[in-house]
């Protein structure tokens, strides 16, 4: 039977790096996006030439190769390192520049905020390459797991349980220590006097542990990376992790915001959506969010930012009264703004003093009024309403007005609402289960913070030349008007001319 045979390994071949990368390839574009910013005017730490000694690399090398290892699935800086000698895209790119894996990974540690600045930076050019539409943006959090282990994270119940197990066992030990004395076997002595020590050390360990919590005021401590918390996942599962928060952009869903913090979504909504805001350049926008976000003090901040925030509304539960009915819930009280009262099912009038409470929650704090009403106490529907002895209260919050009118938006544009699932869900799917990208490699949340715009920042390059094409997006790249350009068109028009005066010196020479 016939094969088809490869060529010799011992022929010469007559080509050029150029030659192996198709004028389609993502590397290219790559290559014109790095070459045609300033690094030193988004604070990157730059490289200056030394008068003696080895000469240091250019940090665009080390930039070119975390964006093009971040869209290839390559994160790991000894891996980098790997792709410049067998990697001939790896090889173009860089000039045939080979860095060693402590360079590499420098790069990136050192410059956390200069990558939040570059993610920003290409926001902008999507923008003005009309890309992003910045009317409607859907908001969302994924959990990405940090580099600390649930056995590493302590809270107070888990120091006190770990306490409480050392002052057990040493009891146990030092009874067997005092059955042990009649009989004088000093190795059974000095095998349990070694275990007394372990216990003595662990205990001044958790100690210093319980000091450290009170002092940081938190209620939980990591050992690994301080800034690394326990974050419910999902359900009821938890997990060491990080809360990256996107702003997604409906018109071509690219990221136009985002952030890394360490807490919840509940009070995390005005910092993402202001952000979005600011890195468009835009004066409003309508922002959809799930109900994990719905906060009043956090929708006022939205609307006072001129943000038209559509929030789910939770399911509504009982209100601050024990045995309420479905029929006599807080939202079966009617609101009137002009007369600052409340009207309940029975047609009854809950009036205020106008005095202001302060109610503390972990969370949060805000301030409420009460309503209440005297014809309460002979109401006949009174034990459908409360099991108060006094009646009916309801509290009203000074943000109250800004969640009503965000949840009436919510009920008057349940389709518009729809396409929040659709604009954002498929990006941290593609990110964390097709990429592999559920956890970080850094520790500290600066640094988190800057590889997770590192990997947006991938994920926009990778969408919108998947939109456009790399030739096309080049094109737009070079008719940009940005104020951090540099000679890139330059340094384009240079290797053009080259390519042309080769390809009329071969053709010369290939004809005589």
């Amino acid at each position: 039977m016939q094969h088809i045979s490869g060529i010799s390994r011992q022929q010469m071949r007559f080509s050029s790096l150029e030659d192996t990368i198709s004028p389609d390839n993502q590397v290219r574009f790559i290559d014109a996006f790095v070459e045609y910013i300033d690094l030193s005017k988004l604070d990157f730490a730059v490289k200056t030439l030394k008068t003696e000694g080895r000469p240091s690399f250019n940090s665009k090398v080390f930039l070119k190769m975390y964006l093009y290892g971040y869209l290839n699935g390559i994160r790991s800086g000894r891996d980098l390192e790997k792709e410049c000698f067998r990697n001939i895209e790896m090889q173009w790119l860089l000039e045939d520049i080979r860095p060693n894996y402590h360079s590499i990974s420098d790069f990136r540690k050192d410059n956390p905020i200069a990558l939040k600045k570059l993610f920003k930076l290409f926001v902008s050019f999507l923008k003005d390459a009309d890309l992003i539409g910045g009317e409607t943006i859907a908001i969302d959090g994924t959990k990405s797991r940090a580099h600390n282990s649930k056995k590493a994270n302590f809270n107070q119940k888990k120091i006190d349980k770990h306490l409480a197990y050392i002052e057990v066992k040493t009891q146990e030990y030092l009874d067997i220590l005092e059955e042990n004395d009649a009989k004088d076997n000093p190795a059974i002595i000095q095998n349990i006097q070694q275990k007394l020590d372990r216990l003595k050390g662990n205990k001044l360990r958790y100690e210093l542990l319980e000091e450290k919590l009170k002092a940081s005021g938190e209620p939980q401590i990591s050992t690994t990376d301080s800034d690394a918390r326990a974050l419910l996942v999902q359900g009821q599962v938890v997990e060491i992790s990080f809360n990256v928060q996107a702003a997604v952009d409906a018109k071509n869903n690219l990221v136009v915001a985002t952030h890394t913090i360490n807490k919840n979504d509940r009070s995390a909504l005005s910092v993402i959506a202001i952000e979005a805001k600011q890195n468009l350049g835009i004066e409003t926008y309508t922002a959809l969010v799930d109900k994990g976000y719905h906060n009043g003090k956090q929708i006022e901040i939205c609307k006072q930012a001129n943000i038209t925030t559509i929030v789910a509304q939770p399911e509504q539960g009982k209100s601050n009264e024990n045995g309420t009915t479905k029929d006599y819930l807080v939202a079966q009280f009617q609101y009137n703004q002009d007369t600052d009262t409340y009207t309940c099912p029975q047609g009854e009038t809950l009036k205020t003093t106008g005095s202001w409470h302060k109610k503390t929650t972990d969370r949060d704090s805000y301030n409420f009024k009460k309503y209440r009403t005297p014809k309460c106490k002979a109401c006949p529907a009174k034990h459908l309403c409360t099991s108060r002895a006094a009646g009916r209260e309801i509290d009203r919050s000074q943000y109250a007005d800004a969640v009503e009118e965000n949840n009436k938006r919510y009920h008057e544009n349940p389709q518009l609402y729809r396409k929040r699932q659709e604009i954002n869900e498929h990006i941290f799917g593609t990110i964390k289960r097709q990429w592999g990208y559920n956890h970080t490699n850094l520790t500290g949340l600066e640094k988190v913070n800057g590889e997770h715009s590192l990997i947006m920042l991938v994920y926009n390059i990778k969408r919108s030349i998947n939109i456009l094409g790399v030739p096309d997006l080049i094109t737009k790249l070079k008719k940009w008007n940005s104020p951090y350009k540099t000679k890139v068109l330059y340094l384009l028009k240079t290797m053009c001319l080259k390519l042309q005066l080769d390809f009329n010196f071969y053709q010369t020479k290939f004809a005589a």
